[in-house]
């Protein structure tokens, strides 16, 4: 049995942060970073965690971010928090006049989406750089608290034309009953999503990339969203109603539960 985080510990380039240490992600927000949880020291698509934020590292700032690092940089934190099971972030900042990328590992109680069926209300929002995952989104925040107000779960951005993109902290997809059906249109690939489609790219449920538009969405048998934390079926966006199909919710789950874990 392991005892799991129960509050927010952050370490900085490998040491408990200080106070000073926390004014470089306060006041120098721009950097990125990568969500996980962890399960007895493991880590599904580890491997991906580590090459988002070598690549994020490199076009934001110019240089590398060692994955052995890094995965060092996860354990110790685990180690000091004294915990197995977690949700860790870890993201990378360079403070004004370093030249060197400062990582920051946070490791907190262990997070599990809910599989209850989510409402999605759209919004007229898409996120810049959207394939950076980076902290401080304004309009992802802005428009997930409008859409709880308004009685719904989750924000769903969207572009021109109503073409769908993501979710405010989620991938969307869509099940038309031979494919699962991805937006093909700017947004971040989520781990999960990427996982998931090289799991299905392996069986009988293939998953493809195309466009999606809120008037099409009548096409479509249903839906689900996924993050860090898991995959959720949709049940409603805006005034379209989706079927909980549990067969394919089943399905994803078996794909997703195979993906290769990482030891950090």
């Amino acid at each position: 049995m392991t005892t799991p985080a129960t509050a927010l510990y952050v370490e900085i380039g490998g040491r408990p942060a200080t106070a000073e240490d926390l004014r470089i992600p306060a006041f120098a927000g721009y950097g990125h970073f990568t969500a996980m949880q962890v399960r007895d020291r493991t880590v599904r698509g580890l491997g991906l965690h580590l090459d988002r934020l070598d690549s994020a590292s490199r076009e934001l700032f110019g240089q590398p971010l060692d994955g052995g690092y890094v995965r060092g940089l996860i354990g110790h934190a685990l180690d000091g928090a004294g915990t197995r099971d977690a949700s860790v972030r870890v993201h990378g900042f360079l403070p004004p006049g370093d030249t060197v990328t400062t990582p920051m590992v946070t490791v907190r109680e262990p997070a599990r989406m809910s599989t209850a069926p989510r409402s999605l209300m759209s919004v007229p929002y898409t996120r810049t750089v959207p394939h950076i995952k980076r902290p401080g989104e304004f309009g992802q925040t802005y428009y997930g608290l409008l859409a709880g107000r308004s009685g719904f779960d989750e924000a769903l951005l969207t572009g021109p034309g109503g073409e769908v993109a993501e979710g405010s902290i989620t991938n969307v997809a869509f099940w038309d009953g031979t494919s699962v059906v991805w937006p093909d249109a700017p947004a971040l690939t989520g781990i999960t999503m990427a996982l998931l489609e090289s799991g299905l790219a392996r069986t009988d449920r293939p998953s493809v990339r195309r466009a999606v538009t809120l008037d099409g969405l009548g096409a479509y048998r249903a839906a689900f969203v996924t993050n860090s934390q898991g995959i959720a079926p949709v049940h409603r966006i805006d005034g379209t109603s989706f079927e909980v199909d549990a067969e394919l919710m089943k399905h994803l789950d078996e794909v997703y539960d195979a993906a290769p874990s990482g030891a950090v």
